[in-house]
Order: C-alpha cells, then structure tokens, then sequence
C-alpha cells in the first residue's frame, strides 16, 4: 500500500520550508518537494544580489538571521535557510520535479521524477522564478539569448544588449558595464522601473545621463542574429551590433499544476488563482497556495516577508478540517 502524507508541500523554498515547519510542528505527516537544489529560486538569482528587505524581516520560526550589512546578499540568504532547514531536519527531497497532480476522491497523487505519492492535501509554493516571460521575437532561441543573469565576466569586452527596466535588468546592465561591457539597454517605458532599488535607480539614471549605458525607452526587441539586434523605437528601427542578449523580462508561475488540480484564474491580466484569503485554500478542496504563487502575474504583491504567514493559516485549516488537535 502506498502511504498516505497528511501534506505534500511542493516547493523547497523560505515560503515551502515554512509550511514544512508549521507540518511539523502540528505532528502533520508530511514531505516537501523541491525540483532544484534547496531554495532553488534564490539560487538563482545573480550572484552579486542584495535584497531588497532587511534581514529581520525574512527571519522565520524565530532563528535569527545574521547579516554583515542591513541588507542580506544572496549567499547570505541561501546560508541562512540551509540553516533553517538542517535546524528542524525538515523532510526535503531535493532534485525531484513534479510531474502531474491528480485528485482522486479525498486525496492527491503525486508523480514525480523519481516516484509516486500520494497526500490528503497539498500545498503549492512553487514561486514564479521557473518560466521566464518570453519576446517572441525571431532569433530568441540563439544560444546568445540568456533569460537568467548570474554574474558579469563572461561579458567582459562583449556588446550585451539588456531588455528591461526593473532590478534585475538594472543590476545586469549596471554590472556588465563596470566590468567593460559595451552595455546598451531597451526600457519599455520611458525610463527605468520607479520601483528599482532606490540605492541603485541614481546610478543606472546617472550612467544612462552620461551615455555610458545607451538607452531605447519606449522600445521593444524585433529580432535577433548571430552579430546584431533589430529594436523598434519610437523614430523607427534601429539596428546594433550585438554579442549577448540579457532579457530580464520578468517570470511565471507554473500554471500548469495549477491546471491540472482545476484552480480557476482569473479572466484578467494578472491571471490571478483563485483563493480565501483566510485560509489560502484554492476553490479545489485540499489544495493551498502559498507566497508568491498567489499572485499569479502580479509579482510584485507577494513577498518571503509577507508571505511566511501563509504557511500558519494552512497548517492551521487542515488541523481544523482534519479534526487534529493543535
């Protein structure tokens, strides 16, 4: 017979570990999922990247978390939960992607990579960082064309094209060009994000100012070849040499899971799922969503540091509709 978990939690990272500590906490029989490495998502982030927060405000389950300056760096972040994760002995299977969600009756099945499983309910904190935003521009698909930026040396003495006005973009152009990139930058508006780190939208406006990073506003890529970029500006095309293309566009959630359990969207822009607040259980019973995922297209609203309070409000549902004393 196959077991039973009271919870499948599918996502390794702060949001996911939270759930996972509240599971436990609660004596919930339970297993996160994670297709990566742990907080696979931050992982991934560039190198060099600082959060926007303090450190205080990720703190979870009350493990303090140190920083060298008021705002944590990557490295720092991914320390801190593998801390968190080695401090509870949180049940993590790493490097095992979900592959398809079915609900049979009261209860889930669960195929992953490596195995099946089966679960009373479920718990969705995949974040958004999986599926970048396409341009679906001819030429996309060259090996030259990068969706995820992690560090500026491979750019040294290159023409690099950034596509995109928010941090990670800022951060890319910004980096790229002090390490001797010849850095151009195509903004969709008329300027950089306003929501860009306040420590760095004076710089990347300053070099932009100055012409040491060329910018388009107003603009979007056409196509792509091996040697150049074709952008439509508002005075027409314009046509630039070109050796790397970093199109920091922005990411998705995996709609796809969300599918096949069911959760409705909603008919808008922001293709937002469809939950109670209260409670962060989807219009399919049994199923939960947590942090960022939540948000749908809309990125912006869900954060680590508002959104651990979600892994709480599940644990305590499925304790109240499971009759399990807290």
């Amino acid at each position: 017979m196959t077991k039973v978990y009271d919870l499948i939690i599918i996502g390794g990272g702060p949001i996911g570990l939270a759930c996972g500590i509240e599971a436990q906490k609660a004596g919930l029989e339970y297993l996160i999922l994670e297709k990566g490495t742990l907080c696979n998502s931050i992982y991934n982030y560039p190198v060099n990247m600082t959060f926007f927060s303090t450190s205080e405000r990720l703190e979870m389950a009350g493990i303090p978390f140190m920083s060298i300056g008021a705002k944590p760096t990557r490295t720092e972040a991914l320390e801190y939960y593998r801390r968190i994760y080695q401090h509870f002995q949180l049940k993590v299977n790493l490097y095992e992607g979900v592959k398809t969600l079915v609900k049979s009756g009261d209860e889930f099945e669960i195929k992953t990579s490596k195995s099946t499983y089966r679960s009373r309910k479920l718990v969705l904190a995949t974040g958004f960082y999986d599926l970048p935003n396409l341009m679906d521009v001819p030429g996309e698909e060259l090996p030259k064309v990068l969706h995820y930026y992690k560090e500026p040396w491979p750019f040294i003495a290159q023409k690099v094209l950034v596509v995109g006005g928010a941090n990670s973009a800022v951060d890319a152009a910004l980096e790229c060009w002090r390490k001797g990139a010849e850095v151009s930058i195509v903004l969709l508006g008329d300027e950089v994000d306003e929501n860009v780190k306040y420590w760095v939208r004076p710089d990347i406006m300053n070099r932009i100012k100055e012409g040491s990073i060329r910018a388009f506003p107003r603009s979007s890529v056409k196509s792509i070849s091996e040697t150049e970029v074709t952008i439509s500006t508002p005075d027409g095309e314009v046509t630039i040499e070109n050796d790397w293309v970093l199109a920091m566009t922005g990411y998705k959630p995996n709609f796809a899971l969300l599918d096949q359990l069911g959760v409705e969207l909603s008919l808008d822009e922001k293709r937002q799922p469809c939950y109670d607040q209260a409670n962060q259980e989807s219009n399919v019973p049994g199923v939960y969503l947590a942090g960022v995922v939540c948000g749908g297209l809309n990125t912006r609203e869900f954060f680590i540091e508002n959104s651990i309070v979600h892994a709480e409000s599940i644990v305590k549902d499925i304790l109240l509709k499971s009759k399990k004393p807290a």
